[in-house]
């Protein structure tokens, strides 16, 4: 239990997003996935989720990590089937946002969700959810973590004293509630006691924080060897021993999450923004990136959530 503290203690929570959102046409789509981490309560309706399209009960929350996809169905019949990018391009046709009081009994919708994203990172560097490498799950009977998703949508929509601290509390909150499901229910017993080695190890952490702060400079194994102490021959094994991917693969990781904040929330260039997160031929980092995120880099900054139909 000791250690489940330590985790805890080391995460800051960022509040992303929130919004109820009404199906009014059914849709299938395959690997759906959104860059945040995401709880979705269905409020009404039905709705199905992953390989085997488990059925959604009404209460039910889906919690999608970060960039982890999975199969989605929304309504009632067999619907539209599209792809991840399909459907946010043609979300409109499917997706109508609403407040919790507005209602249009004239066109009833197939069902009705409530979203609420985040950001969670262990000591300002690791990417939680992600970091774990768990897959999306239905998280059923959680009356506390649904009213404090209500709650914080409650807030976003007035503007009441004191509204972003209190949801920012909200979202410590949750992510403590989403974290005590995963421990109350046994679930990814291994992934989550192999994945959290680097809360023991304070040298890797250094490694976490030096990364962080140096995405643009050099990052050879060489630099990062310096910064734990250790070995350029052994710094590379180290590093995997601990979290699973080789320091090479996390950096890219680190400086393309950076390259998709950037291009969501500043109007730089493309250019200056893959220098900025240490790519200095753009040519190649517009190719990285697709291969990465699947669209092109410029696409990523018109790109909006589920919240945002």
């Amino acid at each position: 239990m000791e250690d489940y503290n330590k985790i805890i203690e080391s995460l800051n929570t960022r509040f992303n997003g929130t919004r109820y959102v009404d199906v009014i046409q059914s849709v299938k789509i395959s690997n759906f996935y959104e860059f945040q981490n995401s709880l979705i309560l269905l409020r009404n309706g039905k709705g199905f989720y992953g390989p085997e399209q488990e059925e959604l009960s009404v209460g039910d929350i889906l919690f999608l990590p970060g960039s982890k996809g999975t199969d989605l169905k929304l309504g009632l019949s067999d619907g539209v089937s599209l792809n991840n990018e399909e459907f946010f391009n043609k979300r409109e046709q499917f997706l109508r946002a609403r407040s919790l009081h507005q209602i249009n009994k004239s066109d009833e919708p197939v069902a009705t969700l409530l979203t609420v994203s985040f950001d969670v990172k262990a000591f300002d560097s690791v990417n939680f959810f992600n970091s774990l490498d768990i897959p999306p799950f239905v998280i059923k009977g959680a009356s506390a973590l649904s009213t404090l998703m209500s709650k914080i949508n409650n807030e976003a929509q007035h503007e009441y004293p004191g509204k972003t601290r209190i949801i920012n509390l909200y979202t410590d909150e949750l992510v403590i509630e989403v974290f005590r499901y995963i421990l109350n229910n046994n679930l990814f017993v291994e992934k989550l006691a192999t994945n959290s080695n680097y809360f023991k190890d304070p040298r890797l952490i250094d490694i976490f924080n030096y990364i962080k702060e140096n995405l643009a400079g050099d990052l050879s194994n060489k630099v990062l060897a310096n910064v734990a102490n250790v070995s350029e021959d052994y710094v590379g094994q180290y590093f995997k021993m601990l979290t699973g991917i080789n320091p090479q693969d996390y950096i890219e990781y680190q400086r393309m999450e950076k390259a998709v904040s950037l291009l969501r929330t500043s109007k730089r260039s493309i250019r200056t923004i893959g220098s900025d997160v240490g790519y200095k031929d753009t040519a190649y980092f517009c190719r990285r990136f697709k291969m990465m995120f699947g669209i092109p880099a410029g696409k990523m900054r018109r790109r909006e959530s589920l919240m945002d139909v």
